[in-house]
This record gives structure tokens, sequence and C-alpha cells, in this order.
């Protein structure tokens, strides 16, 4: 962890894991491809609705693959992330991105969270809860032994630093 005199809003210096556009793109395919399927599969079987069930399932698959193909790649270009000695900075965000400083003295809880899917890529997301009425700031996509290192390292950097986290 590096260490600067004083928290502002920048960009963050790391980049996600790479197979994160792995997990990203798997992600999308089951959000769109489930009602392409099952559309398919209705038109198939209901024949004077084939054209209403088939019609959806075309739209549906064409801006998902627009969205499988392109999304995942843009998010791993803008997604970043960066833990100092007296920050975490997140940046994420699609058209509409954001960009989240967590002081350290106002870190509530670390935790790693791996779903499924995440855990099929080697990946896990940290989730950092601060006294923010924003939320928790989250930095998805790491792998899976970073994101442990780092929630060890906040919690013990977190103990040393002086502040209730409220």
């Amino acid at each position: 962890m590096a260490t600067t005199s004083d928290t502002r809003l920048r960009p963050p210096r790391n980049p996600v894991d790479r197979r994160a556009v792995g997990w990203w793109t798997t992600n999308l395919l089951l959000l769109f491809g489930s009602p392409v399927l099952v559309l398919v599969i209705l038109g198939v079987l209901i024949a004077p609705a084939r054209f209403w069930l088939l019609a959806p399932a075309a739209l549906i698959g064409v801006l998902g693959l627009v969205a499988v193909l392109a999304l995942p790649r843009w998010w791993f270009r803008v997604h970043r992330w960066e833990v100092t000695g007296t920050a975490v900075y997140t940046r994420t965000g699609w058209f509409w991105q954001e960009w989240r400083v967590a002081p350290l003295s106002r870190i509530q809880t670390v935790d790693t969270r791996r779903g499924p899917l995440e855990q099929r890529f080697g990946l896990a997301t940290v989730v950092v809860t601060t006294a923010s009425a924003k939320g928790a700031v989250t930095i998805p996509g790491l792998a899976h032994e970073l994101a442990a290192e780092i929630a060890e390292q906040l919690t013990l950097t977190t103990q040393a630093v002086p502040g209730d986290a409220t």
C-alpha cells in the first residue's frame, strides 16, 4: 500500500483483474440469454403466437449481443481501484462514472464477496462499508487472493487509524 499525504478525489491507479471481462461477459450472457431462450422455446411450441414471441427474442438477442461484445471491455477500461495509507479509491460505471474516496478513518467493516461465477473465474469483490449515507465502496473483479490480502491490510490499517468511523 502506498502512502499519500492527502485524501482527495483523483483517478485510482489499478485496473481490475483481466478475468473480470469473462465474468462480466458470462453475467451478461445469462442476463440476455435466459429470456431469449424462454421466448424461443415458447415461440416454437405456441404456433399462433410465434411472431409475438420470436420478434422480442430477436430484439433482446441483438441488444444482448451488442452488450456482451462491448460492455465488459468498456468496464475493464473504466473500473479502477487503489488503496493508499489514507483512503480507498474506486472508479466504476458505464456512461455515468462514479469516483469514490473512502478515508480509512471512516471505514467500519471490510468484507470479501464471492458469488458462484466469481468463484468460477477465481475472482472476488471487496466491500468496504463506511459511515457514508452513500453506502459501501466496492472493488469488483479482483483475484480472490488479492481481495483477501486487501481486506486483511485494510482491517489492520483501519484499526491503527485514529477516529471512530461515524
